[in-house]
């Protein structure tokens, strides 16, 4: 395999990304500067190295806890639960919300084969049953595992915390938070309900 088809092999693995995308890619990236590529590749490697999971709620940071949880100013007692980390700045850039966040790593696919132990689920749990947090909202994508996650949080969080609450559907469903905009998430934020 050349190098070619191993970089092009490599980028068609990402999202949104096909065989024909990522060897466009390719061939731009041998037009540029040799420099360009260079520090391409030196900033992957540093993501790579540097970036990892806040240990309290999943966001990826460079510090132990990311700039969120570290903010004194955010409400503690309410918690956004979102698929992926995506999620978080498409809720941020709305504006409304000013708790703290929850990364669950996913959502439950069984077709996919992935259930509840293979997102961060237990870590949700443990965190609320501590009796600090009164509210987690469910913020899942409006899809029929986003729903299916979100039925299962409730039935794990309930006995934990007041309020287990979930975004209102001003999302259309099959839409991804993450290219929502902000105010479609702000209504969702602020009309959200009571789970079952």
């Amino acid at each position: 395999m050349s190098v070619i088809d191993e970089l092009a092999g490599e980028l068609s693995k990402l999202p949104g990304i096909g065989r024909k995308t990522a060897l466009r890619l390719t061939y731009h990236l041998l037009k540029q500067p040799r420099e360009r590529s260079i520090r391409l590749a030196r900033a992957l490697e540093t993501l790579a190295e540097r970036v990892h999971p806040c240990q309290t709620c999943f966001n990826p940071t460079e510090d132990a806890e990311c700039a969120i949880c570290r903010d004194p100013r955010r409400d503690a007692a309410v918690l956004c639960a979102v698929e992926e980390a995506a999620d978080i700045g498409a809720i941020e850039r709305a504006g409304e919300f000013r708790g703290r966040y929850h990364v669950l790593g996913g959502r439950i696919s069984p077709l996919d084969g992935v259930g509840p132990e293979d997102l961060t689920v237990s870590e949700l749990e443990r965190r609320v049953a501590g009796g600090a947090v009164t509210e987690v909202i469910v913020a899942t994508n409006p899809s029929v595992e986003g729903e299916a996650t979100a039925l299962y949080l409730q039935q794990v969080l309930a006995p934990h915390v007041a309020r287990v609450t979930r975004i209102a559907r001003g999302l259309p469903v099959g839409g991804d938070l993450e290219y929502a905009d902000g105010i479609t998430i702000a209504q969702a934020l602020s009309a959200r309900r009571e789970m079952p």
